[in-house]
């Protein structure tokens, strides 16, 4: 809009003072021509009108051709919301974290399912003692749901450490009193492969560039689908049954593993995780690689 305005003292435009200049400025016709552009409006910032002068003068004084727009001012919203990992330093800190705790977490399950297997006296107490494993279950699943559905406890220190360390002595726990049943030979060669299938996931999850992030639903359809084969496994005592279905849990957590290192790594994917959700993105990758090793040690006791 162009108006012709008479300014007899400076007037601060960014603060709202110009709304009585609007009311009492008489709209002037295309009667002559402005020999400067007006200012253009971004439309993410507060605008500050600029004047310039005007080639006629009015009554001795200057008259100046201004461009008034409105005051855009961001929200609180707008403002405090960014991109998680638009700070590189951001970034490489939650990945440091993310792999400082799952490295300890997986040295702790090593070390217990170490004592399950070369610990003769508690190799047979466990064997003995067969509620000790069903009883480990319910305790191992309480756990996973208060980390995986409570955000504000995850995020509490020390609590979320402390729950994290209680649900990693749980599941080493449960994995050895599950190891006592196979040779220590097929763990040492399910322990190698787990370990080898983890790195080359790892190494193509930062490298491709296929969005495996995009999968959740798909996953969730297969992990059903795969829940209720096992459901029928269990019932069927069927050779190739058990077998198909340790190959295809296998398969299924590679791609959980893909997917999740993705999500932790962030940026040109399109899910990613907060970087205050270390903990929770350490529990998606031990989880991950425990159901990798579960199956892989199914196979090759098979």
């Amino acid at each position: 809009m162009k108006i012709d305005l008479e300014v007899s003292e400076p007037v601060n435009f960014s603060s709202g003072d110009h709304q009585h200049l609007v009311h009492t400025a008489a709209i002037k016709g295309n009667t002559g021509r402005l020999d400067q552009p007006f200012t253009a409006s971004s439309g993410d910032r507060v605008q500050e009108a600029v004047q310039y002068s005007h080639p006629r003068n009015r009554d001795g004084a200057n008259t100046y051709a201004v461009q008034v727009s409105e005051d855009v001012t961001p929200s609180n919203e707008t403002v405090n919301q960014s991109i998680p990992f638009e700070n590189t330093s951001i970034r490489n800190d939650f990945i440091m974290k993310v792999f400082v705790v799952l490295s300890i977490q997986l040295f702790i399950t090593a070390v217990i399912i170490g004592i399950f297997v070369f610990c003769e006296p508690v190799r047979k107490w466990v064997i003995a003692k067969p509620w000790f494993l069903y009883a480990l279950l319910p305790a191992v699943m309480i756990l996973i749901f208060v980390l995986a559905c409570c955000r504000d406890i995850r995020r509490q220190v020390p609590a979320n450490y402390i729950l994290l360390a209680f649900f990693t002595i749980l599941e080493g726990l449960l994995l050895g009193s599950l190891s006592v049943f196979y040779r220590a030979e097929e763990i040492l060669w399910a322990a190698g492969a787990t370990t080898m299938v983890t790195l080359v996931l790892t190494l193509f999850a930062l490298q491709t560039k296929w969005d495996f992030t995009l999968l959740n639903g798909v996953m969730f359809v297969f992990t059903s689908v795969l829940l209720i084969y096992g459901i029928i496994a269990l019932v069927i005592r069927s050779y190739w049954l058990h077998l198909v279905y340790s190959a295809l849990g296998t398969l299924l957590f590679s791609i959980y593993l893909v997917m999740d290192v993705q999500m932790m790594v962030g940026g040109r994917y399109h899910y990613e995780i907060n970087p205050e959700e270390y903990i929770f993105a350490a529990l998606n990758i031990y989880v991950d690689i425990i159901s990798l090793f579960i199956f892989i040690l199914d196979l090759i006791g098979r």
